[in-house]
């Protein structure tokens, strides 16, 4: 919509490779909103995608320092099929650039994401066991057409991540979005809310425990956080609207849910739900949420011996 916009009042050429130098410049431009674009499978986002790699100058360039230059330009989507394209594209132009270096794209695909899940390992703090040098030797055996990569480029390859982890764009300081990276699930639905109760359209996010939503996929902070610890999610009718689910607290009923959102100043603030009332568009999605959702959800041990002894009392009196 923003590149649209900025076409239809002259400011940016329809030309795709003048958009695509465009976004490859990136002056002001929010880095996730560039990645979630080019990300596109319309036809158009393909084309702009292959110009925007094309922007950048891979020659004489050893994998990671290509990877870093590309990682730099955009953040990478959390959608599968998104950085398939993307990583499809980046080792067709990586191998054009510098022939002989793999005996086909494919082995230059496979070992980026080696590289990319590398870099996770071994400078993710959850993560405890780093792996070895071996390991990553062992997990890229046979890559290249069937044969072995030379052991010194590996090798020159885990060092430089080993030493220097990529950098990832951040579009402010407090940018949410890294949060966001490879959710558990993400897509539209529909959720009741407001003083005067009306359904809106919002775009939810799941992962870390949490349930977050945003009022558009570019946002770059979400309208509302819905901590998951000690909910339950259930299917529930809504006379108004189809394949409903519910958050709610099944331990404390009539008590708010411990949540927060923004107001309409952008002040963060208390959210005023006892449950929270979703609507999916079929009832495949509904269920699909459910069972995320539930796998999701965890229980906080305190609030468990909390409760029991709550319970005990009460029973008592």
């Amino acid at each position: 919509q923003g590149i649209q916009y900025l076409i239809e009042h002259e400011v940016l050429s329809s030309d795709l490779q003048e958009i695509a130098k465009f976004l490859h410049k990136g002056e002001g431009l929010n880095k996730t909103a560039i990645g979630d674009y080019l990300g596109g499978r319309d036809a158009t986002n393909i084309q702009i995608l292959q110009a925007f790699v094309e922007c950048h100058q891979f020659a004489n360039l050893n994998l990671v320092q290509a990877l870093r230059q590309f990682l730099w330009s955009f953040r990478l989507p959390g959608e599968a099929q998104k950085i398939d394209r993307m990583m499809e594209a980046f080792a067709n132009w990586y191998c054009k650039c510098n022939p002989g270096v793999f005996q086909s794209t494919d082995t230059c695909y496979i070992l980026s994401f080696s590289i990319i899940m590398l870099n996770t390992s071994l400078h993710n703090p959850n993560v405890k066991d780093k792996p070895p040098f071996e390991r990553f030797v062992s997990i890229n055996r046979g890559i290249d057409n069937g044969g072995d990569l030379p052991e010194e480029l590996l090798k020159n390859l885990f060092e430089s991540i080993k030493n220097e982890p990529f950098s990832i764009p951040e579009d402010d300081g407090n940018d949410l979005t890294h949060t966001f990276f490879n959710p558990n699930r993400e897509g539209w639905l529909l959720k009741l809310g407001g003083r005067v109760k009306t359904w809106k359209r919002r775009w939810f996010i799941l992962t870390d425990n949490c349930l977050y939503y945003f009022e558009y996929t570019t946002d770059k902070e979400p309208l509302g956080i819905i901590p998951l610890e000690n909910l339950s999610v259930r299917k529930v009718d809504d006379p108004k609207k189809p394949n409903c689910f519910e958050l709610f607290n099944p331990n404390c009923k009539g008590q708010k849910i411990k949540a927060c959102k923004t107001d309409g100043d952008g002040k963060v603030v208390e959210g005023k739900h006892q449950s929270y009332k979703i609507s999916a568009a079929t009832p495949a999605e509904r269920d699909e949420w459910i069972e995320a959702i539930r796998t999701s959800i965890t229980q906080d041990p305190f609030y468990d011996l909390v409760s029991a002894r709550k319970k005990k009392i009460a029973s008592k009196n």
